[in-house]
């Protein structure tokens, strides 16, 4: 599991943040970190997710369709 200070200092998105964005669930979104369909964000020192502009991307795919496992 990365830890932020992993993560070079770019824009972090809290869960909330990102459920508002896309109009999903928390469920739906740890759902699809749980089927790999996007990676596993960092997480910061009281263990809450983080998202990044990467993981962002991946959701954008994820919800135009494209449901294919992330490597």
């Amino acid at each position: 599991m990365k830890k932020v200070n992993d993560v070079p200092k770019k824009k972090l998105y809290k869960t909330n943040e990102v459920c508002e964005m896309f109009d999903i669930s928390r469920a739906t979104l740890f759902r699809w970190e749980r089927e790999g369909l996007i990676t596993g964000p960092p997480r910061d020192w009281r263990n809450w997710r983080l998202y990044t502009v990467e993981n962002v991307e991946q959701i954008k795919h994820v919800m135009s369709g494209g449901r294919k496992e992330v490597a």
